[in-house]
């Protein structure tokens, strides 16, 4: 068994190296063009990798045109992955990673949110919720609107930095690989879910209840993982 997670190369992501080595087995014959690759759990155990960045990796075989994923048949061998030689570019950061990294940091924001909340920073947080709610009756991207609610809430701590953090992490949803995780995805069922957390967080702040508020917040993150990262 290869353990991909062990390489050191400080400059590729680990969904990179995975990606790698899966295009190596393609070119060396171990999958032809059109056939299909071993079921997800197979192919995780054979490389020592989990499956969350497994799928990563084949997310991004897909965006090069390398694979092909069919939903509920499986991942197909195509032309190009033959042909291909150098190591894919970034895609941008993993999102299983990303999501870890935001819990941990937004459950820390959340807190001096609560201690710093004013009237005026919780009405524009709810500003946002409604904002999300109606962009789910029409229909409409709610990304947008869901960026501001994280946004506003790392706004009433009062920390610049954390904010300015905050805001670039969500960001990275917006990377090639987070795009195309997100429109396989995401939709109404998923974004109603998210808007009931959004909720549940505003409600904590606006009882002043950090501890209630922190475990709220990243509840929602896991679920939020769960829904578009490791379904």
């Amino acid at each position: 068994m290869t353990d991909l997670s062990k390489a050191t190369d400080p400059t590729r992501r680990l969904y990179q190296l995975i990606a790698d080595k899966v295009r190596a087995l393609i070119q060396q014959g171990d999958y032809k063009e059109g056939s299909r690759l071993p079921p997800e759990r197979d192919l995780a155990q054979q490389l020592g990798v989990s499956r969350p960045s497994l799928r990563e990796a084949l997310i991004a075989l897909e965006i090069e045109g390398s694979v092909e994923i069919r939903m509920g048949s499986g991942v197909y061998v195509c032309s190009r992955a033959l042909r291909r030689s150098a190591a894919p570019t970034a895609m941008g950061e993993s999102p299983a990673e990303l999501m870890q990294a935001r819990g941990a940091l937004e459950g820390a924001v959340i807190v001096l949110a609560c201690v710093n909340a004013t009237p005026q920073g919780l009405a524009r947080i709810a500003e946002s919720v409604d904002a999300m709610r109606a962009d789910i009756a029409a229909g409409r991207d709610v990304l947008e609107h869901d960026r501001e609610f994280h946004v506003r809430i790392a706004e009433m701590s009062g920390n610049s930095v954390l904010l300015s953090l905050v805001g670039t992490l969500f960001d990275e949803r917006r990377s090639p690989l987070a795009s195309h995780m997100r429109n396989r995805l995401e939709g109404q069922p998923t974004w109603h879910a998210a808007l009931a957390e959004h909720e549940l967080i505003l409600r904590c702040l606006q009882s002043r209840d950090p501890l209630a508020a922190e475990s709220a917040i990243r509840s929602h993150i896991r679920a939020a993982a769960d829904r578009w990262v490791t379904p």
